[in-house]
């Protein structure tokens, strides 16, 4: 969606690349993704520093900002938010509500009241200082919220597609987390019920963050981007 936008796209892996220092004066948008690491373990995971300085500096120069699930809960500490585990882990296919806000939001247009989406995590978001929540559940209040006109932050999963479902339930390093959640989450269920919601999914994915996108045009987004 974003090269069909015309837009250049960058990965930038900070665990294997700790020098990356990306001049965010060359770039329209930060998206940043998930992982199943908590944010505060950076004596593991250093890079997680370096992720919450780049998006305080994204935050500073207003830019599009976009945290998914770990990357929401980084957002939040970006903007002095905390994260906390959990009362119990959200994996499948689970409802959320839009508060008032989330109604009249320009980005969550296309989603119903109570919206079913894909969830993957067990830490919480504590509403940072300034900021707009927009969704929640009774798992998690603070399922989506917005900082000022351009940074989003999702704590559910509008990325995925049948096969990055089927991914994370097989996928050697998920098993632990899936044995301990034996009698309360079915991997057979999640994936029958993947079967039946996918393709909203898909559809709601591609209107919300076709949406975002198009915010873009609010700031001094849209220009010729040198080559990096």
């Amino acid at each position: 969606m974003l090269k069909a936008a015309g837009f250049r796209i960058r990965y930038v892996n900070f665990a294997r690349n700790r020098d990356e220092r990306p001049d965010l004066s060359r770039y329209a948008a930060v998206v940043v993704l998930g992982g199943p690491m908590n944010v505060d373990d950076t004596a593991r995971y250093p890079n997680l520093a370096t992720e919450v300085d780049v998006l305080r500096k994204a935050l500073d120069q207003d830019m599009s900002v976009l945290g998914i699930c770990l990357g929401a809960q980084l957002l939040a500490r970006a903007l002095g938010g905390a994260v906390r585990p959990g009362t119990r882990r959200e994996i499948g296919w689970h409802d959320v509500e839009l508060t008032r806000s989330g109604t009249t939001d320009p980005v969550l247009a296309s989603f119903a009241n109570e919206q079913r989406v894909f969830q993957w995590h067990e830490d919480n978001i504590e509403l940072p200082s300034g900021c707009e929540r927009l969704a929640g559940s009774a798992a998690c209040p603070v399922q989506a919220f917005r900082h000022g006109e351009h940074a989003y932050g999702f704590q559910f999963h509008l990325e995925v597609d049948r096969f990055l479902v089927e991914r994370w339930l097989t996928v050697p390093a998920n098993q632990p987390i899936l044995e301990a959640e034996q009698g309360r989450v079915d991997p057979d269920a999640i994936r029958r019920q993947t079967r039946e919601e996918i393709a909203a999914l898909e559809a709601l994915s591609h209107a919300t963050f076709g949406r975002w996108i198009d915010r873009f045009e609010l700031g001094p987004r849209r220009r010729a981007l040198p080559s990096r």
